[in-house]
């Protein structure tokens, strides 16, 4: 959005908000701080759906408005079921999720409306709109890192965005490719989602998130190189203290009878606000309940909240609204801000208004095709490929087989956090390896459920042990060699 005004001669500043003191979106200080400095327009991106009253105030003191999101649209529901959305008074709403809005495609990311918009822009002052292809593998970014479904048009613009960020003239996406060391790989979705993005998203959540906007803008190489190396550097540091407080809410949960809550609502006053997102999702997948972890606000408790698909977490907390100060999101993530003599209250509410069942909980895995080992081959690996951008709603294929014999079992990593499995391929001599990454105590505790206290022999020499898998077949180079590898998703030990 910045550089697309720029580029159409606009007077224009970038404002990232301060999580931590001034929340996600709009912000009242904030508004009046702009207007003193003399800024006269106000063009959101990915936010301001639910800022009312900020709106408000902008246009009371003269400010045009423009308002770009994704977000769910608040609304009031009488007795009978009847909604009545609430939009902000803004000069402009651009959000495809508003009733009259007749755009065909409403699963766009607050990035890919950014793209529209400049679109449109383009067209309005007589600008080749070729000038946009620049804009898609940022728009590519967003897209996959948002976790918004990636068919329709989200599918194109994150596919071309993958392909130009393979060959990427941005100095900034070059110079973290290079320190991530996926400067010479083509990328991938996953490259962008558990790489790219973690990175990006660091800056906002323990600094500013203005130093990740420098780096996408950077045109000086030397710059470049040094933003890029603050963005990994942080993100390192997100990543031990997400593990940190994952380990210690998780601990706390098993051990009280927040365990059998269908809506865990869990306040820890020491988690950094800015990771608790990553950590309500990290437990929400390993209890499979939605989750809303809380910690100290600069004022009052905030939090982030993770569902699961049979879980709308944005309406139920609507129907607990009065007991909430703040709250905005989607269906499957949200922010929020409360009272802390509320937030027994409102764990109580949800939990009592729940209504998902045992099987709800059940975590489910649907695989696309049981596939014998000896069927693998590279021209199915990359006619699988043709299937990319994998993420939510376009999951990359699941394969499954089961009774495999184990050869070798091996525990790697300097965490050792990741267990590679030798298999042996049926009716041959052949053997196949599979790899998984942070499950190495649930695999030794099946181990010791099976074996007993004898568990550690069969780790060592895995004699007669087999297992049903669930997984992705993948190539793997190592010292220039290719060959067939198992990224194993889901395993049982046979009985």
């Amino acid at each position: 959005m910045y550089k697309a005004l720029k580029q159409c001669g606009s007077e224009v500043e970038y404002y990232v908000p301060d999580r931590e003191h001034e929340g996600y979106g709009i912000n009242s200080d904030r508004i009046r701080k702009l207007n003193e400095q003399g800024f006269q327009v106000v063009l959101t991106c990915d936010n301001g759906i639910a800022a009312t009253q900020q709106v408000k105030l902008a246009k009371e003191l003269g400010m045009t408005v423009i308002v770009t999101d994704h977000h769910e649209l608040p609304f009031d529901e009488d007795s009978s079921g009847l909604r009545t959305f609430k939009i902000p008074p803004a000069d402009a709403v651009i959000n495809p999720k508003q009733v009259e809005c007749n755009y065909p495609f409403k699963q766009l990311c607050g990035a890919g409306i950014a793209l529209k918009f400049v679109h449109a822009l383009y067209i309005k002052l007589g600008i080749n709109v070729e000038a946009l292809k620049e804009f898609i593998e940022i728009a590519g970014i967003g897209t996959i890192c948002d976790v918004v479904d990636l068919v329709d048009e989200n599918r194109i613009i994150a596919k071309n965005a993958l392909g130009m960020l393979t060959n990427t003239k941005n100095l900034g996406l070059k110079a973290l490719k290079e320190i991530l060391a996926i400067n010479d790989k083509e990328i991938k979705s996953y490259h962008v989602g558990f790489q790219i993005g973690p990175c990006i998203n660091a800056t906002g959540r323990l600094e500013s998130a203005a130093i990740s906007v420098e780096l996408l803008i950077c045109e000086d190489e030397t710059r470049a190189a040094q933003l890029a190396k603050i963005l990994f550097d942080l993100n390192k540091k997100r990543q031990d203290m997400t593990t940190e407080n994952v380990e210690e809410v998780i601990e706390l949960i098993q051990h009280s009878t927040y365990l059998n809550d269908k809506v865990l609502v869990i306040y820890k006053d020491t988690i950094h606000e800015s990771i608790a997102g990553i950590v309500a999702g990290r437990v929400r997948e390993t209890f499979n309940v939605p989750t809303i972890i809380l910690t100290k606000g600069k004022e009052n408790p905030k939090g982030s909240a993770r569902s699961i698909e049979e879980y709308n977490l944005f309406e139920e907390l609507i129907k607990c609204e009065e007991l909430l100060l703040k709250f905005g999101g989607h269906p499957m993530a949200a922010g929020l801000s409360i009272k802390e003599e509320n937030i027994e209250k409102l764990r109580l509410k949800l939990n009592k208004l729940c209504k998902l069942t045992d099987e709800d909980i059940i975590p489910k895995v649907r695989i696309d095709q049981r596939m014998p080992l000896n069927k693998l081959n590279y021209e199915l690996i990359n006619e699988l490929e043709m299937l990319e951008p994998f993420g939510k709603g376009n999951s990359s294929p699941l394969l499954a087989e089961k009774n495999i014999s184990v050869l070798k079992i091996d525990v790697l990593g300097k965490k050792a956090n990741t267990i590679k499995i030798r298999f042996l391929m049926p009716g041959s001599n052949k053997t196949i390896d599979g790899i998984f990454f942070n499950r190495v105590d649930e695999f030794m505790e099946m181990l010791k459920d099976a074996y007993g206290e004898n568990y550690m022999s069969y780790l060592q020499s895995p004699r007669g042990m087999k297992l049903d898998l669930i997984f992705s077949p993948q190539i793997n180079e190592y010292n220039g060699r290719q060959s067939i590898q198992l990224k194993i998703i889901e395993f049982k030990l046979c009985k």
